[in-house]
């Protein structure tokens, strides 16, 4: 999908970007700033980058993160800034795939299992991001999958209305319709576990060829988070 990115376009999404990062200031979730997509790259100002993949402006981006208004309408007072949310203080962020995602969002109830409700983020790749409250440990039942990430301190998610190479960053569940309320660590992980069971005994219900074309190829260790392959890129 190709993106426009003339004056005009580009400050419309300036300010997107800007107004975005006020909302989540004015409920308390500091943000940050981050590269800009330039029609080839996530772009910077510091000379001496070469990342290319979604990363924070600032060198001390976790202290420096901010809820002040001044601050945030200097750092977009240019560019179409990504807006970066800091987690593991605020909030924390299970990063799963679309089809997990999917299944515990938009999914029929198990049991009487209640179902958990907090805001969730995807990416034009796939990836579900859920936020929840800080400081719960993974669950065991998710530990183990590479394609299960948890974002806490030291770490960032891309927040909507980001734009990236593969396209732009959207709201399944915006934290508005929610009242901005974060689940409880450990409900949530254990509503994705529920989910996770399920689809797992529907795989198992698949003839066996059915099966190989829906499983995904072998992957050695966890995909690479983002800021992981800034590292590599630096």
């Amino acid at each position: 999908m190709r993106w426009r990115h003339g004056p005009f376009a580009r400050n419309l999404l300036r300010h997107r970007m800007r107004r975005a990062a006020l909302r989540f200031a004015a409920h308390g979730w500091a943000v940050t700033p981050g590269g800009y997509f330039n029609g080839r790259r996530m772009a910077c100002d510091r000379a001496t980058c070469l990342a290319t993949s979604c990363h924070p402006v600032l060198t001390d981006w976790e202290t420096q993160s901010s809820t002040f208004t001044a601050q945030l309408d200097e750092w977009w007072a240019q560019h179409p800034h990504a807006v970066l949310l800091p987690t593991g203080h605020t909030f924390d962020v299970l990063e799963v795939p679309a089809l997990l995602g999917t299944a515990a969002v938009c999914g029929p109830p198990l049991g009487n299992a209640r179902r958990v409700r907090g805001p969730v983020a995807v990416t034009a790749t796939g990836r579900w991001m859920f936020l929840m409250r800080p400081g719960a440990a993974l669950a065991p039942e998710l530990d183990h999958r590479v394609d299960v990430l948890r974002h806490s301190h030291g770490s960032w998610i891309p927040a909507p209305p980001t734009v990236l190479p593969e396209g732009p960053v959207r709201w399944q569940v915006s934290p508005a319709q929610v009242n901005w309320h974060l689940p409880d660590a450990e409900e949530l992980q254990q509503a994705l576990v529920r989910s996770l069971v399920s689809l797992d005994a529907s795989f198992l219900d698949l003839p066996l060829t059915a099966r190989r074309r829906l499983a995904p190829p072998p992957r050695i260790g966890r995909p690479p988070t983002m800021q992981a392959a800034l590292r590599r890129a630096g």
